[in-house]
């Protein structure tokens, strides 16, 4: 009997979707909950596909706040914050946001409307070339010509985004794209991502010979950076220290993975690290970061870095691999896994007398808090700690108090401490605790912020209000761009310019204009009472502190120096101007 030849079974188009619709549905099926974003003509599309979805909608006050938002959503879940915004100023203005999840390796994906096709280019209504003005500052971006390619673009954005060294993705969507039918014959297409990669466990021989440099080691040193973070690598670090019996400093954005109250803990090292952890950086003969890229915050002067000790290296990204500091040993891998292998190969080191230097160092140059010219953002800071025990989730903006808040406020967990480090943006503090109390909405939330950076963003209170986020902002009013104060007195003969406040708003008062509960603190004697009512009140509320015009943060490393050249108090004598930046 002949054998009958099988036919290939043809896969059937997808019918009654369009582009928007398809996208929604994939968006769906990767579990996203929330976008967040502001409406547009060119995404009109977009916007209609979301009436019915599954996908709550969040519209904000202003794009940047969507993207800090969706950061703060993202680093405080570990899943991909979503944005949606119109094409042209609406785009454009999600560009800050974007920096900052680039600069700070945050999972993001950016879906911006755009013209339509025919008239990309010529200069249409509301037009911007958002795929050219972002490229520097995203991990990828697509703009999208075939309504079909939708579901690939999608799938592969999600793994990009959140794989390897995360980033944001860009998704440019003109508005005949999403339009136009749906034609495909699947919404979970294959990838189409030749030479990309992510590492992984890293190369077992690297990580043999950097766990000799162990062996001769009395003064190691650990240091935890962001990647460290993004990798959850708290559990093996821990059995690393255990092994080792070495002390761990963090950067600013490496808090809390190694919890900060452990007694093998120094802190934050750097510009204006703990004057402790500093020293134990001048000291080392072996440093170790795991996921810290040894930037200029921690590392003023390369030539003057850790003078005679072994450096060790684990990164993600293989370009941060003696960018900046020459390693004697590196790994390139993911920071838990690279980590884990590493506790294997490693043998005790002999760090009794180091770790009697280090506590020395802490019990000789602690942190200080003087309220005997009124109430200070220091003061505000430990009394925050003190009542929240290190559980909250702590985000700031930038300035002063973010330097002060990571001195004063020991995390416990990576994911519960969020600030912008490398931009630097203010108006990051507000917004990015409303997308943490988005992803967290059981925990305590608190913003920490300045004056200067919380007027930047503070049209977001009406976001926590209608959606009766229980966020607390703390908004510590010196009634000065603090950080440029502080730099114009010590290097510039106190020639202050650009930099008073006097204007600010009741804002109190601006709260209650929101609906939201404000309270007020201007003296030390009512601070505690005032601020625990406050933290245990059920909904958002806005906390006004007044504190003390002109004080400094110490200490203090001036940019360009090292950590040879800090400064534990203000100091007697005039200052050379510094070579780097605030």
């Amino acid at each position: 009997m002949a054998k009958t030849k099988k036919t290939a079974s043809k896969k059937q188009p997808i019918k009654g979707l369009n582009g928007a619709q398809a996208l929604i549905k994939c968006l769906e099926d990767f579990g996203v909950e929330y976008i967040f974003g502001y409406s547009g003509g060119a995404a009109i599309p977009i916007f209609d596909a979301l009436v019915g979805s599954k996908i709550k909608f969040i519209l904000v006050r202003h794009e940047q706040g969507a993207v800090h938002i969706a950061d703060g959503y993202a680093r405080a879940t570990g899943k991909p914050g979503v944005v949606l915004v119109t094409s042209g100023p609406g785009a454009t203005n999600t560009i800050t946001g974007v920096l900052t999840a680039q600069m700070d390796c945050v999972p993001m994906i950016v879906l911006t409307g755009q013209t339509i096709t025919p008239m990309l280019g010529k200069d249409a209504f509301q037009e911007a070339d958002i795929f050219g003005a972002t490229m520097p500052v995203v991990k990828h971006s697509y703009l999208v010509k075939v309504t079909n390619n939708i579901p690939r673009i999608i799938k592969e954005a999600f793994h990009i985004t959140n794989t390897g060294r995360p980033g944001p993705v860009v998704i440019d969507l003109p508005k005949d794209i999403t339009s136009a039918p749906f034609t495909g014959t699947t919404l979970d297409p294959k990838m189409d991502l030749p030479g990309y990669t992510a590492p992984g466990k890293g190369k077992l021989a690297d990580i043999k010979k950097m766990a000799q440099f162990f062996k001769d080691a009395n003064r190691p040193l650990i240091l935890v950076g962001h990647g460290a973070v993004i990798a959850r690598a708290g559990g093996a670090i821990r059995k690393l220290v255990d092994k080792l019996q070495a002390p761990v400093t963090n950067t600013l954005l490496g808090k809390g993975e190694f919890p900060e109250t452990d007694k093998l803990s120094l802190g934050m090292l750097g510009m204006h690290g703990t004057a402790y952890a500093n020293k134990a950086l001048t000291r080392c003969d072996l440093i170790l970061s795991i996921g810290s890229r040894y930037d200029d915050r921690i590392n003023g002067d390369p030539d003057k870095f850790c003078v005679g000790a072994k450096k060790l290296h684990i990164d993600i990204d293989e370009a941060e691999i003696g960018k900046i500091v020459k390693p004697d040993a590196y790994v390139i891998g993911d920071a838990r896994l690279v980590v884990e292998e590493l506790v294997k190969h490693v043998k005790p080191c002999n760090t009794k007398e180091w770790l009697e230097e280090c506590e020395f160092y802490k019990n000789e140059y602690p942190l200080k808090i003087d309220n005997s010219k009124g109430l200070t953002a220091q003061y505000m800071l430990q009394l925050l700690q003190d009542i929240t025990k290190g559980k909250a989730t702590v985000c700031t903006d930038v300035g002063q108090h973010q330097m002060w808040s990571a001195q004063f406020n020991k995390t416990l967990k990576g994911d519960k401490w969020i600030s912008s480090g490398g931009a630097g943006t203010m108006g990051f503090g507000f917004p990015a605790a409303i997308g943490a109390q988005f992803g967290c909405p059981k925990e305590l939330v608190v913003a920490v912020c300045g004056d200067g950076g919380f007027q930047m963003t503070s049209f977001e209170l009406a976001t926590a209000f209608i959606h009766k986020l229980p966020v607390k902002i703390l908004i510590l009013d010196n009634k000065y761009l603090g950080m440029v104060r502080q730099w114009q007195e010590l290097f510039f003969d106190n020639r202050y310019s650009g930099v008073d406040l006097e204007g600010n708003p009741d804002f109190v008062k601006l709260a209650e204009a929101y609906g939201i509960k404000g309270v007020h603190i201007d003296k030390t004697t009512h601070a505690k009472k005032r601020l625990e009512e406050a933290i245990k009140y059920k909904g958002p509320v806005l906390i006004h502190a007044e504190v003390i015009k002109e004080d400094n943060v110490f200490p203090m490393i001036p940019a360009g120096k090292s950590a040879y050249d800090m400064l534990i108090e203000l100091p007697k004598t005039k200052l050379e101007k510094p070579t780097g930046s605030t």
